[in-house]
């Protein structure tokens, strides 16, 4: 037997449950065939637990998640707990104390999997949105005046040092040159496009674009690049995906534009997403959220839980293993379900997760 990976797993809430527990089905069976093994932990964590002890994560969790490899998260939400309690203070907490720097979010249309754009299919769906993950109007700049009064103020500053700026587009480069179009062998080049704002967020956009063609000119002239307006970016991602290859832009237009690619590639029940670290641990999820009414039924759409743990065994240096399992995803969409929608995939989650498991 190769080697040990040690795996944080939160289940969460809702849904999460038991989608994470047909992933872990998918990334076993990749492990037995490629020898190495996962060594896993679970955690409680979510809003069951906070419902029940007033905790959300607490501080000795914290240091204890810093000693594994990866963390594979189901779901986090619930119907009893106000939005942004657990959102804040689980989620955003772990990515900025994990300093999970890099959201990966490929966009990529499956065999079988429906997307409301018309003539458009598998071959023209298939680019991936690099999103800076720790800085922007969600890193907590800003404040209230006189709240509550007419003459209420209210300001959420998009703040960026250059360092934060460096670091993500280096690895976007990176991502680009190792897992471009041309890497894997359906485009003529590997491209990196930069979404922004420069005719009007003249400051945080023009560090981006220096830096963008600063680094690109001095490590990777083998990279094609391209900008492309935010707003350009939405229209073109309807019209003309078969455009994009790899994107690369800030937390806050990363937020905006992944979910219209989720919507593209078949919606929540196939998109999946990493918070990634490169030098430290990373997270892996789908993006669907905790689906609560679904809870218990059997009917969820484990599809992007499973490629969330493709995701993590790529991002471990298991290549081949997370090619194997996105291959058998593929499969399954393309020969077997009906459908991507809870209750309309013409199996119960558990049997999707097996169908998968078989197939890698």
């Amino acid at each position: 037997m190769g080697k040990t990976y040690k795996i944080a797993v939160m289940p969460g809430d809702g849904t999460g449950p038991e989608v994470v527990a047909e992933g872990l089905k998918a990334l076993q069976a990749a492990a037995a065939k490629h020898q190495f093994k996962l060594d896993l932990t679970h955690y409680d964590l979510g809003g069951e637990r906070y419902l029940r002890t007033s905790e959300i994560l607490p501080d000795s969790v914290v240091e204890e998640l810093k000693g594994f490899d990866s963390i594979y998260l189901g779901a986090i939400g619930h119907p009893d707990v106000a939005p942004g309690i657990l959102e804040k203070g689980l989620l955003l907490r772990l990515r900025f104390e994990l300093d999970q720097y890099i959201n990966l979010r490929p966009v990529r249309l499956y065999p079988g999997v429906e997307t409301p754009l018309k003539g458009k299919g598998p071959e023209d769906i298939d680019y991936v949105v690099v999103r800076e993950n720790s800085g922007d109007v969600y890193a907590g700049g800003g404040g209230v005046m006189m709240k509550g009064t007419p003459h209420e103020v209210a300001s959420q500053l998009m703040l960026y040092s250059c360092a934060q700026v460096d670091r993500c587009l280096r690895w976007a480069f990176e991502f680009a040159r190792g897992h471009g179009k041309k890497a894997r062998g359906i485009g003529p080049d590997n491209t990196l496009g930069l979404v922004g704002k420069t005719n009007v967020l003249t400051y945080v956009y023009d560090l981006w674009f220096r830096r963008f063609n600063e680094i690109g000119d001095e490590a990777y002239p083998d990279v094609e690049r391209e900008y492309y307006h935010v707003d350009a970016t939405c229209m073109w991602m309807v019209k003309s995906p078969e455009w994009f290859d790899v994107l690369v832009t800030g937390n806050m237009f990363g937020d905006i534009i992944t979910d219209l690619g989720a919507i593209t590639q078949g919606g929540m029940g196939v998109a999946a997403g990493g918070n990634i670290n490169p030098e430290g641990v990373s997270m892996f999820e789908p993006i669907g959220g905790s689906a609560p009414k679904y809870t218990g039924q059997g009917v969820i759409n484990p599809v992007a839980a499973i490629v969330a743990g493709s995701m993590m065994l790529d991002t471990l240096g298991e290549s081949q293993a997370a090619q194997d399992v996105e291959r058998a995803v593929t499969e399954v969409t393309g020969t077997k379900m009906k459908g991507m929608a809870s209750g309309q995939m013409g199996y119960s989650t558990s049997e999707v997760g097996d169908l998968v498991a078989e197939r890698v």
